[in-house]
């Protein structure tokens, strides 16, 4: 008597690979926000209050299509709601999206209440986005963006750290433990220095780490000052005429373009 698989025991064996490779690609093409929406998925994603990253998706899209020209005035109310919404990715990418629309006053005012945002990716966009209107109110985050970045400790307890130095960090990297509280960086870059011992009590508010600036953050800040840096920005700005550690030579090149335009606004 043979001891063969049958043909339905080689059908599920088949099934279950198929699954294997399906699922991973259905979450990932379902996940994904490069996949195109139409206008009535657009509609549906921006009203589906249940799935966050719907209306990110849906945001990414219109982002999208304004690369390639297109008119997206149809959902500007949906661009501000999403502004205000208590999902810091939403707003993120909401500043992202209006630094792209010149001109529309509604979006300027939403930019200038997002330059105050408690999170500090929220506010980076929402300065780009405000230079991009011509306004200096950016000039302080942008600035900002030109130097280390300090994580502090969000309330008292023991320290442990979850990095070294060295590390390269994104937003929402885990760093540390305080007490059973995590603490997330806020924004990328390499750690230079941990300003406690592991282990350590420490009070909120304390330094924990300092971050170097971020390569694509410095660039786009860079680019941004081009447009509305006054002269006392100059100082920030000169440190990066000449070759920094890890800075690329694109960096150099903006930091002289930025430092002559401020140099032409002087009196």
């Amino acid at each position: 008597m043979s001891n063969r698989p049958g043909r339905k025991a080689y059908l599920l064996i088949s099934l279950f690979a198929l699954a294997l490779v399906l699922f991973p690609f259905l979450f990932w093409y379902l996940t994904w926000f490069g996949r195109p929406l139409t206008d009535s998925a657009l509609d549906d994603y921006f009203h589906d209050k249940d799935k966050p990253r719907h209306a990110q998706h849906a945001l990414v899209q219109l982002g999208e299509r304004l690369s390639h020209g297109f008119d997206i005035s149809r959902w500007y109310p949906n661009v501000l709601d999403q502004a205000a919404s208590p999902n810091a990715d939403l707003r993120q990418t909401a500043a992202w999206i209006m630094g792209q629309v010149k001109g529309y006053e509604p979006f300027h005012a939403a930019l200038l209440r997002l330059i105050h945002d408690p999170e500090a990716m929220v506010r980076r966009n929402a300065a780009l986005a405000l230079s991009a209107y011509g306004d200096p109110a950016a000039r302080p985050e942008l600035i900002a963006m030109l130097r280390p970045y300090t994580v502090t400790a969000p309330r008292a307890g023991t320290l442990k750290y979850r990095l070294k130095l060295g590390d390269y960090v994104n937003p929402g990297t885990l760093i540390a433990h305080v007490g059973d509280v995590e603490v997330r960086t806020p924004v990328p870059g390499e750690v230079r220095s941990l300003e406690q011992k592991d282990g350590a009590g420490v009070k909120a508010g304390d330094a924990l780490a300092d971050l170097s600036a971020d390569k694509n953050h410095v660039w786009e800040a860079l680019r941004g000052l081009y447009l509305v840096g006054q002269p006392a920005d100059l100082e920030d700005v000169q440190r990066y005429t000449h070759p920094v550690p890890n800075m690329p030579d694109t960096v150099e090149r903006q930091a002289e373009l930025t430092a002559k335009a401020i140099e032409a606004r002087k009196p």
